[in-house]
């Protein structure tokens, strides 16, 4: 269902007009049932009643001289109400109606009040004038009274109408500003992913490449430089697979399970840097959301560089107890980098933690989630 479903109709909009027009029409009906003996009354009704129309009209726009025209038209009319047959009333109604209806702004009911009091005084004078009972007079009173309470609700109901359009117009800037806000921190994350994917690919292709080069160059070893092109390509290709992994988890979509995940990493860490890994699991068999299994995994990456990097041939520990992950090699590198800061700022967006240390003689990178 669309917003303005939920509104009401718009102030001063076409149901205002079709107000108006309606409004217009009792008058006319009402008038066209005068009978005043004396001319100079038609011409007041006729004078009063365009100058009706026309603050009618400009309500909107020039709510001011709007207020000038109607208040003319009710004090005018209120003086001439007690002439026999004069129908005067109705003009005096619909006027102060559609002044009440007008929003002043800081002014507030003041304008209201003061063409009320002026009113309240014509009829006074025209009582008098006229001869008029007192039941005449506070019969006048009250229907002003009530046109005027009719004609303030309409006002509080358009006011409310307003302030409803306004506020789901917030409602609505602040939804798109917190979805812009979401897709600039997906692009940040698929981003950060990205960069430690191919980073970790782009390094260890590198490696490979420069030992081709050296077996052809120092030794014109084909059959060795084949073989670490070999072992390029596919890198190449693990590099596009964990890609497309990052990117699936970040879109809710179905990544590999991390046990096995994991044991292809640490396969292929053995190839690539020819260390032992070994990948110990304990616990029972959990499903995972997406974006943990890649962020582990990032974590588990991240280390098992580090540890070649660092602790060339030493045989590196990887143990996943739940959703808990830890990586243990042998020598104590001097930093973390800024790989594992980039992973542990990862982890936190699913509500995990990283720590780095030393260990004794190990170094030990834990991943876990909370």
């Amino acid at each position: 269902m669309k917003l303005k479903a939920l509104l009401p109709p718009r102030p001063h909009g076409e149901s205002g007009w079709v107000g108006r027009v309606l409004t217009t029409g009792v008058a006319v009906a009402v008038l066209a049932t005068a009978r005043p003996a004396a001319a100079w009354v038609w011409v007041v009704l006729g004078v009063t009643f365009v100058l009706f129309v026309v603050g009618s009209v400009l309500m909107t726009a020039r709510p001011y001289v709007s207020l000038a025209l109607l208040a003319t038209v009710a004090v005018s009319n209120a003086l001439i109400a007690g002439y026999p047959q004069s129908n005067a009333l109705v003009l005096v109604l619909v006027a102060i109606t559609d002044v009440a209806v007008i929003d002043f702004g800081r002014r507030g009911n003041r304008p209201i009040v003061a063409v009320g009091i002026g009113v309240a005084a014509a009829y006074a004078g025209s009582a008098w004038w006229f001869e008029q009972p007192d039941t005449w007079y506070f019969s006048q009173l009250l229907w002003t009274a009530a046109l005027t309470a009719f004609g303030l609700n309409r006002r509080q109901y358009e006011v409310q109408a307003r302030q409803t359009e306004q506020l789901l117009e917030q409602t609505r800037l602040a939804q798109s500003e917190q979805a812009r806000a979401a897709a600039l921190e997906e692009r940040g994350r698929i981003a950060r992913d990205l960069h430690d994917v191919l980073a970790h690919s782009l390094g260890a292709l590198s490696v490979q490449l420069e030992v081709a080069e050296a077996l052809l160059d120092e030794r014109g070893d084909t059959a060795g430089a084949l073989e670490r092109v070999r072992r390029s390509r596919r890198l190449a290709v693990q590099g596009l697979t964990e890609a497309r992994n990052a990117v699936a988890a970040l879109r809710a979509d179905e990544v590999p399970e991390l046990p096995q995940a994991l044991a292809a990493l640490a396969e292929q860490h053995e190839k690539d840097h020819g260390t032992a890994v070994r990948l110990t699991v304990t616990g029972g068999p959990r499903k995972l959301d997406s974006a943990v299994t890649v962020a582990l995994l990032g974590a588990a990456r991240e280390a098992l560089t580090n540890a070649a990097k660092h602790a060339p041939g030493q045989t590196v520990e990887m143990r996943l107890d739940g959703v808990r992950l830890s990586v243990r090699n042998k020598g104590v590198t001097t930093g973390e980098g800024y790989g594992l800061a980039g992973m542990r700022e990862r982890l936190a967006l699913v509500g995990g933690t990283l720590t780095a240390g030393a260990d004794g003689d190990d170094w030990l990178v834990v991943a876990e989630i909370d």
